[in-house]
């Protein structure tokens, strides 16, 4: 009688063995995509960075942010490369510089061939979604995931209600890793919301970059109301956060965008305009309450985001690298260099500036100091003026008796070729050291490092910001090209 038994056919353990593989591999794939950390990227509006507490502000209370700043990680040197809402912005979701990416002037556009969030961390399983100010251009370069909830228009009065209901659908509509930037409008003009009784004028104390006259107090204290609004919105994020069981597995990144619409904040390269508030919190990653160094620019940040999700990328293909070792807590350095441009088309008359800060020196070169600076929506008026200060005319008006004023006037619009400051002894830089013999090797330094750094870039410096640059770049048709692209 025949045996029932029936052995195996001769490829049965290869069969098996590829099973097995198969089985193996579904289990890394399935918790590489557990380890992949959901992101939450808050970002503000015109905040200068040295008005939160965090970084020494005297007058805003800001407890949420505070918070996090205990759970997480402060960056005491984090910078962006053009103070303008556009052009920061394109840097941080792309992570390449204003002239490789193609968004070097506000209200303009990116290349339409570049790649950025969406792409990158789309292509690693994420869901990429954006609430709030879009402000980047074209729609193919930054295909976010639209999400509602916030106000996008940052000049409407007033801001509109905010519903944090799309953000909590979103975070919470699967077990896919999630990347939400929720970009707030505050606090960019007009300084309408929040409780402007909670900073009686009198009582605060101002930058020494910033005049003193009654109504630039009344201003201050609007602007600083802004800022404890758009705390109060970071904090219901974090409890959504909290309460959608997923904060333990969320970096959380906050950061301030360019300094303020106050002189020598936004639109300059000034410290106050580039460089910005960072704070990471990462758990099981992050030291709580921990301090860093580490020198870091907007354009580091998505290689770090895909260093963090374990994605490869392409070598060069963006202009920053990772600080993912800095977030461990492994290091306390990451760049030598970070590195600034401004346009001054279409917000005013051409006036080209470049600059570059090793951390406690900061190198400014204004390309055509011949010119008077303007601002236009700083120092002028349109319609009823309501995205306008009265203040700078009141600056103007104190002029021939305060010569505080006068000074600050001065240093504004009328600005030497080169300018050098020790952030260290002066962060408001208030002391040009430009030409000074004891920082003559420093400036020497730096100088050579901008020429070799804009030279990469493709930087064509003073043809850059002009009318028909700015027009050639919103139809796509940019004029200049960097060499990488």
């Amino acid at each position: 009688m025949r045996s029932s038994f029936l052995p195996p056919p001769q490829n049965a353990p290869m069969k098996l063995a590829k099973i097995l593989s198969l089985i193996v591999l579904l289990f890394v794939a399935i918790d590489a995509r557990a380890a992949k950390p959901n992101v939450l990227i808050i970002l503000a509006d015109d905040c200068t960075h040295n008005d939160l507490p965090v970084y020494g502000g005297e007058n805003a209370k800001t407890p949420n942010l505070d918070q996090l700043a205990s759970q997480g990680v402060t960056f005491n040197r984090a910078f962006l490369a053009e103070a303008m809402c556009q052009p920061c912005r394109a840097e941080l979701y792309s992570g390449l510089y204003p002239m490789r990416n193609g968004c070097a002037w506000n209200h303009s556009s990116s290349h339409k061939d570049i790649r950025s969030m969406p792409h990158y961390l789309g292509e690693a399983g994420y869901r990429v979604g954006l609430a709030g100010k879009v402000h980047v251009l074209p729609e193919q370069a930054f295909p976010f995931e639209s999400i509602g909830g916030y106000d996008n228009n940052c000049v409407r009065d007033p801001t509109k209600e905010h519903e944090i209901a799309p953000a909590t659908e979103f975070v919470s509509r699967s077990d896919d890793p999630f990347c939400l930037v929720v970009a707030l409008v505050e606090p960019h003009v007009p300084w309408v919301m929040g409780d402007a009784s909670a900073y009686p004028p009198r009582s605060l104390k101002l930058p020494p970059n910033i005049a003193d006259t009654p109504e630039t107090r009344r201003a201050f204290g609007r602007y600083l109301a802004e800022i404890t609004y758009m705390d109060s919105q970071v904090g219901e994020l974090m409890a959504m956060l909290d309460a959608s069981g997923k904060a333990d597995n969320t970096l959380v990144l906050f950061s301030s965008e360019q300094g303020s619409q106050f002189p020598g904040n936004k639109w300059t390269n000034y410290n106050t305009g580039v460089h910005t508030a960072m704070i990471a919190r990462l758990p099981g990653i992050t030291e709580p309450g921990r301090r860093t160094d580490a020198i870091v620019q907007y354009a580091d940040v998505l290689p770090t985001l895909l260093d963090l999700s374990g994605t490869q990328y392409e070598p060069g293909a963006f202009d920053g690298t990772s600080f993912a070792s800095v977030l461990r807590g492994t290091t306390d350095e990451h760049r030598n260099y970070v590195y600034g441009v401004h346009n001054n088309v279409p917000e005013g008359p051409p006036y080209p500036i470049r600059s570059i800060c090793d951390g406690r020196y900061h190198y400014i070169r204004n390309l055509q100091n011949q010119n008077l600076y303007i601002e236009k929506h700083l120092m002028g008026i349109q319609g009823d003026g309501k995205l306008n200060n009265l203040y700078w005319q009141t600056w103007v008006f104190d002029s021939f008796a305060n010569p505080d004023a006068y000074r600050l006037i001065q240093r504004y619009q009328s600005r030497p070729p080169e300018e050098l400051f020790d952030l260290e002894n002066d962060p408001y830089e208030m002391n040009n050291l430009a030409g000074s013999a004891s920082v003559e090797a420093i400036q020497k330094e730096l100088s050579l490092k901008l020429d070799q750094w804009l030279q990469s870039q493709g930087d064509p410096g003073i043809d850059q910001d002009t009318r028909e640059a700015l027009q050639a770049a919103k139809k796509g048709e940019h004029l200049y090209r960097s060499p990488s692209r």
